[in-house]
């Protein structure tokens, strides 16, 4: 996707053929936002486009910055400055990968394009976010992306008409990501593996072995310090004593904890 991309793209639409290609695009054009958006919907796409092509960010970053907002004329409730676009993230990400599976885009360009969409609306504040929060997004998203999801953001700013690509939270931000990352953030990364877990409670592989997995990881998640092999190895011993009810709901919790990430609240 060259620098040229938006062009392109509004010409496709000026011709007619953007609503035979891209139709969800256009439902954007002429749909106003709020009071923290210069921009109308679809113009906003293109200029977020326009920033990503310029800093020569990846594809994945292009193709996010233009899809990022997809779903808001669909879910905006209201006019005017307090105008709300609740839960675009989500619906977004859902119509982000109908567009790239019918344009042909490779289940792996799919899966990290749509997970950017759906994330991109985290909300950070130095002193405000707690760590735990920024582990959790980190979880979510995979270490591997983060870089890009900044950049997401920063093209989202450009693309608002906000002047400073990145402010100080922005780069704090970085600063916690970077720190976080080393902590554990995936089952993977827990001092205990599943087969430690049958051989301590004397089961085979099984749902229990997998609900006692993400259990232990919101413990780490909320403090890295409890990834310790010993104390792991007690609360699987306490776990293993639960009911099958007991367990799944508090492995219910546990995922439903990781799901918890800060969005922002202005912008939505």
């Amino acid at each position: 996707m060259s620098e040229n991309a938006s062009e392109g793209i509004e010409l496709l639409r000026k011709l007619g053929l953007l609503k035979y290609i891209i139709p969800e695009l256009e439902e954007g054009y002429g749909v106003s936002q709020n009071k923290h958006h210069i921009y109308e919907c679809y113009e906003h796409s293109l200029r977020s486009l326009d920033y990503a092509a310029k800093q020569s960010f990846n594809k994945y970053v292009r193709l996010a910055a233009l899809f990022h907002d997809i779903a808001k004329p669909r879910v905006k409730e209201g006019e005017g400055p307090e105008a709300t676009f609740y839960g675009h993230e989500i619906v977004g990400a859902k119509v982000t990968a109908q567009i790239l599976s019918r344009l042909r885009f490779s289940k792996k360009d799919i899966e990290k394009v749509v997970k950017l969409v759906r994330y991109h609306l985290f909300y950070y504040n130095v002193g405000e976010v707690s760590e735990s929060s920024v582990r959790r997004l980190v979880c979510k998203v995979g270490p591997e992306n983060m870089a890009e999801l900044l950049q997401l953001r920063i093209a989202d700013r450009i693309g608002s008409g906000v002047p400073k690509a990145e402010p100080y939270k922005l780069r704090h931000l970085k600063y916690v990501i970077e720190r976080v990352s080393r902590d554990p953030i995936s089952v993977k990364m827990l001092l205990v593996s599943g087969n430690d877990i049958m051989k301590i409670l004397k089961i085979k592989p099984g749902p229990k072995v997998g609900q006692i997995l993400d259990i232990l990881l919101s413990y780490v998640l909320t403090d890295p310090s409890k990834n310790k092999k010993e104390f792991l190895e007690k609360e699987t011993e306490k776990l293993g004593k639960l009911s099958e009810k007991e367990l799944n709901k508090l492995a219910q919790e546990a995922r439903k904890e990781r799901e918890k990430i800060e969005t922002k609240k202005s912008l939505t």
